[in-house]
């Protein structure tokens, strides 16, 4: 049996999705209900703040997809040693590795999977495409969309496709100890990416740039002060590791990572 944390989330609703083809799975967050999984699929609430609350859903498990969450990584990893289960697989920040003094909190969580006596790997996700939701309001209610640094490319990746690649390590062996950075097939602008929910609606959309200023008070209001920072910098001043494409999805899945053009269009009725 696999156990997905954060199951209601933009990668673990469809890793769900993906692994309930084939594979016992039980799907974890604080307020899932039956109604939020597939046929078949055991939903179980717990906090991943509380580790003991997660004894129940490990009952029988074999492999555990874990994210980043509350402050207890070794508590969370002693309930799963407790209850038999053989592998973990962390989804991690690209940040841990090109930023480590503002993505502090997900290397302790890496530090403590690699010590944490299981078969374990680490999928650091660079942006998602996912993060482009934060304009559906403004775009459903007035066609804009506003960002920092509106000429600055990263290669942001689907998280349809880090659910694919968690369910390829989860399933497969030969990825312990490993860890893998996913990213989009192409670095994509602020601005390119609202163009593309306009082709995908159908209508025009204004992009409006903020300045820094403006996006770190966006962004203060949930987002730790260091993660704001971590994530600024990365958006504005990116590193080369951070523009760079990630040849590692295309390795875990055989094909190549989709276009945020392809993640517009699939949710196009979030943004109308």
């Amino acid at each position: 049996m696999i156990v997905v944390t954060g199951a209601t989330g933009n990668v673990g609703r469809a890793l769900v999705r993906i692994l309930a083809a084939g594979e016992t799975v039980t799907a974890v967050s604080r307020r899932i209900t039956p109604a939020d999984v597939p046929a078949g699929v055991r939903a179980v609430p717990a906090d991943l703040a509380e580790p003991a609350s997660l004894r129940p859903a490990l009952t029988g498990a074999d492999a555990l997809f874990l994210l980043v969450a509350g402050e207890d990584p070794d508590g969370l990893l002693a309930q799963a040693r407790a209850a038999g289960v053989r592998k973990v697989v962390l989804l991690s920040s690209q940040g841990v590795g090109t930023r480590p003094e503002s993505y502090r909190h997900p290397a302790l969580f890496e530090e403590a999977v690699a010590g944490g006596g299981l078969d374990w790997t680490v999928l650091r996700s660079g942006g998602m495409a996912s993060n482009a939701f934060a304009w559906a309001e403004p775009v459903r209610a007035h066609r804009t969309a506003a960002a920092p640094f509106g000429d600055v490319g990263l290669p942001f990746v689907d998280p349809d496709d880090v659910a694919a690649a968690a369910a390829a390590v989860l399933r497969q062996d030969g990825h312990k100890g490993r860890t893998y950075v996913l990213t989009g097939p192409e670095p994509t602008t602020p601005r390119a990416r609202a163009a593309a929910i306009a082709d995908a609606i159908g209508e025009p959309v204004r992009f409006v740039e903020q300045t820094r200023e403006e996006a770190r008070a966006q962004m203060a209001r949930f987002m730790p002060a260091p993660v704001v920072e971590g994530t600024l910098a990365i958006l504005g001043d990116p590193t080369p590791d951070e523009q760079r494409v990630s040849p590692d999805l295309r390795a875990l899945l055989g094909r190549p990572a989709a276009p945020f053009a392809a993640w517009a269009r699939r949710n196009a009725a979030a943004f109308r």
